[in-house]
């Protein structure tokens, strides 16, 4: 089958759902299906042969965060003529609410159209004045993927209709083993891997509970990985604390997976705006002891805290008692990781492809994808 695969986001600026399309891709490629990317991208960035970029992205706020989209004619242009060159016989769209390069595909394209939801979020004014004008091109979609319940109940209470659940994939054995980072053979460690400087991913409300924990705990260390300003989260640790705070900045895919293996206890102190939680999944195909915020994406990865254990959103005092719990139990971080190693096998891509694929065969049909020349 020829898969045409649509990602909204900068392909080279780290994120949830370029990761779901990069594995997604591989895994179909794997399995012997032709495959091809389209997305926005720096004029510099290295691209997988399987990609094709649509033009640099611009920044815009979006759900609590900043995406890196790509929208406007010469986008438009560009998605067209892989349309037009690539003769798919599905194209699978990601994110076509939000105004970047999905949406430009369901309009410039007919045909078997799939689309995958993956954000979490309310009604707001933007939204409210923007649905009639997408409408158009949503209706093109033949067929609907959501990644968890939270994007199905806000695609529902948008558009209406239903989509279908398969949940975020991961590439399991590509975190399994790895050599850990350097560390003192007595530390106590707390990881962390996310953007530092987006405040939906909590840094701030680790940052608190390291504080109130260090007084007491002079083995402890945080280690964390990700892009963002270093001196303004050490402006956020009292300055006796700046020497046991380890940040990584921007890591290599490799050095990821050495940092879920180098920590005691892994926190997603996350505050909102989740639908899944691919750092979750990672982090529990490691077999770290995972400690995260009780939201409802969290919840239900964690198995509702068999596969990890669950601290009150927001709540440092809370995170501080968890984390110092699981910090002095090694009998329970060791049951937690045995339970993640399992419970994670099922968001595996050797299954959730399958799933993907049987999608696929729904809509397929003769012709294929083509270019929509209506004006």
């Amino acid at each position: 089958m020829r898969v045409g695969i649509v990602c909204p986001y900068a392909w080279d600026v780290p994120g949830g759902v370029q990761v779901h399309i990069r594995d997604l891709a591989e895994a179909l490629m794997e399995d012997g299906h032709h495959v091809s990317v389209i997305a926005p991208a720096s004029d510099d960035a290295e691209l997988p042969g399987y990609v094709t970029s649509v033009g640099r992205a611009v920044p815009v706020p979006f759900n609590g965060s900043v995406a890196r989209m790509s929208f406007g004619f010469l986008s438009a242009n560009r998605v067209r003529r892989w349309v037009r060159d690539g003769r798919f016989d599905v194209l699978h769209v990601h994110e076509p609410f939000i105004p970047s390069v999905g949406l430009l595909a369901c309009w410039v394209a007919r045909g078997p159209i799939v689309a995958t939801f993956h954000a979490s979020y309310g009604r707001s004014r933007a939204f409210s004045v923007a649905t009639p004008v997408i409408m158009s091109a949503l209706e093109k979609i033949t067929a609907r993927i959501a990644v968890s319940d939270a994007a199905r109940k806000t695609l529902v209470e948008f558009i209406g209709g239903d989509a279908v659940l398969i949940p975020n994939g991961v590439t399991v054995r590509r975190y399994t083993d790895a050599e850990p980072l350097p560390r003192a053979a007595d530390a106590e460690v707390i990881g962390f891997l996310g953007r530092m400087d987006e405040p939906r991913k909590g840094l701030p409300v680790l940052l608190e509970a390291f504080a109130l924990l260090a007084p007491e705990r002079p083995r402890l260390r945080l280690l964390i990985a990700g892009p963002g300003d270093a001196d303004e989260v050490l402006g956020r640790v009292p300055a006796a604390f700046h020497d046991r705070v380890d940040l990584l900045g921007m890591v290599s895919e490799a050095d990821k997976v050495r940092a879920y293996h180098s920590v005691d206890v892994f926190c997603a102190p996350n505050l909102g705006g989740e639908s899944f939680g691919i750092v979750l999944t990672e982090a529990m195909s490691a077999g770290a002891a995972i400690l995260a915020s009780d939201i409802p994406a969290f919840r239900k990865v964690l198995d509702e805290g068999q596969a990890g254990a669950l601290f009150e959103t927001g709540d440092a005092g809370s995170l501080a008692r968890e984390a110092a719990a699981l910090l002095d139990d090694p009998a329970r971080r060791a049951k937690l990781s045995d339970e993640a190693r399992t419970a994670v096998w099922k968001y595996d891509w050797s299954t959730v492809a399958r799933d993907v694929v049987r999608v696929y065969e729904t809509v397929a049909r003769t012709g294929g994808v083509e270019e929509d020349d209506t004006p």
